[in-house]
């Protein structure tokens, strides 16, 4: 517990010093997600609130990239604010960040289309007719008790997997530019060795995720960030640190001008 304290404290700080961050990367977050919503199932989405909240746990880690950059730029006496996030886009492991990315994307579609059968298989075809209809039937037949074990255990486990991976893959990748391979490898020995501490950080992500997609996913844009940034510190206190860190790449300071062209696309040239 002290490990997830820890780590949500000092991300608390990193989101009240850019909290400009959450209107340009957070609020996109719930629109994807009401967006995924009717994809998946249109206007019949009641069943599939609560594996769609739950479900953010497997996008999180990847959705939270910028925030890690923000928080590594605080972390080092760098200037960090809101459009730093994107200096991410910069990093050598950028290219892998998106590669495991769209590992966990296939990940929480597989675990919707798994809800939506589990559903189906326990109630039918038949939407429900409204919230009351719907949570009277889970929580008082026996369908219901079945749907509830059969989607939790179920749900725990795709949650296992996607903890194993991705723990600290990504600040790893942001950190030490690793493959995704090495990354995977380091998040999988972390939960291995800390398995009482990642679990508890495992259920305190679920239940702001949860917590956070109730009011129209709304409440994301203040728990995504809070998370991403605690991410980074779990990260920093679960891994030993690089004593020979690799350097981001910056941009450029010499201005270019168009005269020169094409003179001015060749880096070393005097311009």
């Amino acid at each position: 517990m002290a490990l997830s304290g820890d780590a949500l404290r000092l991300g608390w700080d990193d989101f009240k010093a850019v909290p400009s961050h959450a209107v340009m990367l957070c609020l996109i977050y719930p629109v994807i997600g009401i967006v995924l919503a009717r994809t998946v199932l249109g206007y019949a989405i009641l069943p599939m609130l609560f594996p769609l909240a739950a479900g953010f746990a497997l996008l999180g880690p990847f959705a939270a990239i910028g925030l890690y950059e923000l928080s590594r730029r605080r972390e080092i006496g760098e200037d960090a604010s809101a459009w730093h996030a994107l200096d991410v886009t910069r990093s050598p492991s950028f290219g892998a960040m998106v590669t495991l990315g769209l590992a966990l994307l296939v990940l929480f579609l597989t675990w919707i289309a798994t809800a939506q059968a589990i559903y189906v298989s326990t109630f039918g075809n038949t939407p429900a007719a409204g919230i009351p209809d719907f949570l009277s039937q889970v929580l008082t037949t026996p369908q219901g008790w079945q749907l509830i074990v059969l989607g939790c255990g179920t749900g725990l486990l795709f949650a296992l997997v996607a903890l194993g991976v991705s723990a600290v893959s990504f600040p790893l990748m942001l950190d030490r530019h690793a493959s995704v391979m090495d990354a995977v490898t380091t998040s999988l020995r972390v939960v291995a060795r800390n398995p009482a501490a990642m679990a508890m950080w495992g259920c305190i992500v679920a239940a702001m995720l949860v917590a956070g997609s109730l009011p129209f996913f709304l409440g994301l844009a203040v728990v995504i960030p809070l998370l991403g940034h605690a991410s980074w510190h779990l990260y920093r206190k679960a891994v030993e640190r690089n004593p020979d860190p690799p350097v981001m790449p910056r941009r450029s300071s010499t201005k270019r001008y168009a005269a020169h062209f094409p003179v001015s696309l060749f880096k070393g040239r005097d311009n």
